[in-house]
């Protein structure tokens, strides 16, 4: 059993940001050093946008994004596309997308994927939400964004089978071969999946 070097609220803190993910007990280790050593310059501010967060951010009603406002940043903002829904697994994918800047359209986070092996069913996600959307009419496209996975690609196909008869427009993001990537470097899926989906010149 390894000896503890520091007091209790040292090793507390070090306890809980080894469990963020990306760190482990080490790396942990360094940050709360790093942390303690510069109590003023960020501890304390980290300390200050931590209670912040945990009072005032919450999920959006409607979309499923984390944000101090209900309904969302995203979901009021009249400059979007709100006819156009990007379908995705997390809130982290939806922020991946906005970086991009891609499509200016709106979201809807499902919570995760269908997974029978974990025990993730239908239920588990915000897959009747989505359909209550559709539902209302008020959209016209749903770009599925979920990871090319097979768990992705089963609950994209669930969400085409239950929207089947709905007068929409289903897409799904491109797989195969990343801008500026060399085919020698690609596997043979990404390979595969880029040839099926060839477009003409």
């Amino acid at each position: 059993m390894a000896k503890t070097v520091a007091g209790p609220e040292i090793e507390r803190l070090i306890q809980l940001l080894a469990k963020l993910p990306g760190l482990g007990p080490r790396s942990a280790r360094r940050a709360a050093l790093h942390l303690v050593k510069r109590r003023e310059q960020l501890l304390a501010p980290l300390a200050a946008a931590m209670a912040e967060a945990r009072d005032g951010i919450g999920v959006c009603s409607t979309c499923g994004n984390i944000d101090t406002r209900d309904p969302c940043t995203i979901c009021v903002d009249p400059t979007r596309d709100h006819r156009t829904v990007i379908v995705v697994e997390d809130v982290s994918d939806l922020w991946a997308l906005e970086r991009a800047k891609a499509l200016n359209a709106a979201y809807h986070v499902l919570g995760g994927v269908l997974s029978p092996l974990e025990g993730i069913g239908p239920e588990d996600l915000t897959i009747r939400q989505l359909i209550d959307r559709v539902e209302k009419g008020d959209v016209s496209e749903l770009v599925i964004a979920v990871n090319a996975t097979v768990e992705g690609q089963t609950t994209a196909h669930y969400i085409m089978d239950r929207l089947e008869g709905f007068e929409i427009r289903i897409t799904r993001l491109a797989h195969g071969v990343p801008v500026g990537g060399e085919l020698d470097y690609l596997d043979e899926g990404t390979l595969a999946a880029a040839m099926r989906s060839r477009t003409a010149l």
